[in-house]
């Protein structure tokens, strides 16, 4: 039976474990595809040669998330992440005895993902163990830089990108993602003691954690979530241009994550940017709109 990562490194027979490869790679495909938020880790429209190599990359952000975010305890948290980080390590020195090493080994060879790219992951988790406020928008895009950009970065690499322009575009992308996941969960991030809109921003037009501790919407709150909001669709529209730069099947998945993203931005504004009132999500049916279109904008470009 294959463990979850918080209950994984309290079971001493899942540590000691000598796991051989297919199983290891059967652990990841288990781990990417049972969980809640599994949705798109691997799309069906990605060549199958990339599924298992999308598989064995998520596992490691999974178990990174989940020490960080699923122990309870910030200390053992940070603990279990500089253990972590040992471990890639150790993969990159050509050992390998977790499950999740032992199956990432040969994906980080065959596309040459970088060690930094994994070790600014876990950067960012340690981070949300001992920073819950962040003064300015810099402050905010710098955790970015940790805890989003890898990702799209990561992905670039598994289908053969390698280049800073296409990096850059990336990177506007995935840290204007982030930025629409915190201002959709404003209240599931205070749930956590952990206020990502900067607090120069709420000043400036005169609100407060406070405001947000209280869920009290006003024209204060509302004026700085507009604010917010724009930062995010800019740096979206500043990414777009990567989907016209990558192969025809990503550039589908990549404008799904972009209009999506922008979509749950437009979903703030048409609830006035009370995002106290409900948390602005998209619906499958929205969802399927949103790939039709992709689809068709994908095919009247090649046609084109």
């Amino acid at each position: 039976m294959f463990l979850a990562p918080a209950d994984f490194v309290h079971s001493p027979e899942q540590l000691n474990k000598c796991w051989a490869l297919e199983e290891s790679l059967a652990y990841t495909r288990w781990l990417s595809t049972h969980h809640y938020e599994n949705f798109h880790v691997v799309s069906f429209l990605l060549p199958k040669r990339l599924h298992q190599d999308f598989y064995n990359v998520y596992a490691f952000c999974r178990w990174a998330d989940d020490l960080g975010d699923e122990i309870g305890h910030p200390a053992e948290s940070l603990r279990l992440l500089a253990w972590w980080r040992a471990e890639l390590h150790k993969m990159y020195a050509g050992e390998a005895r977790l499950p999740v090493f032992v199956a990432l080994r040969s994906t980080a060879q065959r596309h040459q993902l970088a060690i930094e790219t994994f070790d600014d992951l876990i950067k960012a988790f340690e981070q949300d163990q001992t920073v819950t406020r962040y003064r300015n928008f810099d402050q905010v895009f710098g955790y970015c830089r940790y805890s989003a950009n890898p990702v799209g970065r990561l992905v670039l690499g598994l289908c053969g990108y390698h280049d800073q322009d296409r990096y850059q575009l990336s990177d506007a992308t995935c840290t204007a993602l982030q930025l629409a996941n915190f201002w959709q969960d404003v209240t599931v991030d205070w749930g956590k003691d952990r206020v990502y809109l900067p607090l120069d921003l709420l000043e400036k037009h005169g609100s407060s954690v406070e405001a947000i501790a209280q869920r009290r919407f006003d024209k204060n709150f509302r004026g700085a979530m507009k604010e917010a909001v724009e930062v995010a669709r800019r740096l979206f529209l500043k990414g777009l241009p990567l989907i016209d730069r990558v192969d025809r099947r990503l550039a589908i998945d990549l404008e799904l994550f972009s209009r999506g993203g922008m979509k749950v931005l437009e979903k703030i504004e048409r609830q006035d940017y009370n995002v106290f009132s409900r948390r602005p999500a998209i619906s499958k049916m929205e969802r399927v709109g949103l790939l039709f279109a992709a689809i068709g904008r994908r095919a009247f470009s090649r046609a084109a």
